[in-house]
């Protein structure tokens, strides 16, 4: 087979991981950095370009789209598959798990567990906003960031009221989730392939420190998942259409909470917390489902 990796960084752990496994398994490989292509929409012929050649022949493309680049990547994602080359992450999934707002409505209309949330761009009376979602403390995150950047902690409702006021005076769109005290600033990160959790790793914040993003000095290590925490990792992941997923869950008194889910999750910590090779497995599913115009998701992004 013939794989293309959308990636801006060929040395990224996670690129790297994935360019050994294709390799590994005795096929041909080649590293695209997704700003650096361009398109030729046509009806007859569409074509993408790169360098000044037309990338052709390619069985498979397996995006790694950053956050700061999701619109163009959805963009190029798409004239792959206008081409009929099968893209392991579809661009309907990637924008509905992009748009944080919508990926929550998808989950929820799905009855899938997750935290009280309140969204909203300018609202003329922030009390209600909070009492939405059960008061202080809570969670007030942009719907832009990633890596746990633009999420604060108001351990108050005068706090909160000022942080509201403040994202409502910038104009930014944000969301409000009720705190879940007794996840004890941990999580648990599951790592979705196909219809299947192959990996979970549990993540706690550092001390003083909320967010368990390993990004932000959280630390990881193996965790055993509940039947029910494997079903709703899997089901969280399908609600977006997404062939592979990092799956968010906070342990409640009430079950599993998903709070994100993540479409181009990232291997380095996951692999070396568990000693899984999950990059051979999303190559080894790859193999199994990369067929010409083999486009699953369908509906509205």
């Amino acid at each position: 087979m013939k794989i293309g990796i959308l990636s801006r960084n060929k040395r990224l752990y996670s690129t790297r991981r994935l360019v050994e496994a294709v390799e590994s398994r005795g096929h041909e490989v080649r590293v695209i950095d997704t700003l650096k292509c361009y398109m030729d929409i046509t009806s007859s012929s569409p074509a993408v370009w790169y360098h000044g050649e037309k990338l052709e022949g390619f069985d498979a493309i397996i995006p790694r789209i950053g956050a700061s680049v999701t619109q163009y990547g959805l963009s190029v994602i798409r004239q792959f598959e206008m081409m009929g080359a099968y893209t392991l992450t579809e661009s309907i999934a990637l924008g509905r798990s992009r748009d944080k707002l919508r990926s929550l409505q998808l989950l929820s209309r799905k009855g899938v567990g997750m935290p009280k949330t309140g969204f909203a761009h300018s609202v003329d009376n922030t009390k209600d906003l909070i009492t939405l979602v059960g008061g202080a403390p809570l969670v007030i995150k942009l719907t832009e960031g990633t890596q746990g950047k633009g999420v604060v902690l108001a351990e108050t409702n005068k706090a909160a009221e000022s942080v509201i006021d403040a994202f409502r005076e910038l104009k930014a769109d944000f969301l409000i989730q009720e705190f879940i005290k007794e996840a004890g600033g941990s999580d648990v990160r599951c790592l979705v392939v196909g219809k299947k959790v192959v990996a979970a790793m549990e993540r706690t914040a550092a001390e003083g420190e909320f967010r368990s993003n390993l990004h932000r000095g959280g630390t990881a290590a193996l965790t055993k998942l509940t039947p029910e925490e494997r079903a709703t990792a899997v089901k969280a992941a399908q609600c977006m259409g997404l062939n592979v997923a990092g799956v968010d869950i906070l342990r409640s008194n009430r079950g599993p909470l998903v709070m994100e889910v993540n479409s181009s999750p990232g291997l380095e910590g996951i692999e070396k917390s568990t000693g899984k090779d999950i990059a051979s497995m999303i190559v080894e599913f790859v193999e199994t489902n990369a067929k010409p115009n083999n486009t699953r998701t369908k509906g509205k992004g």
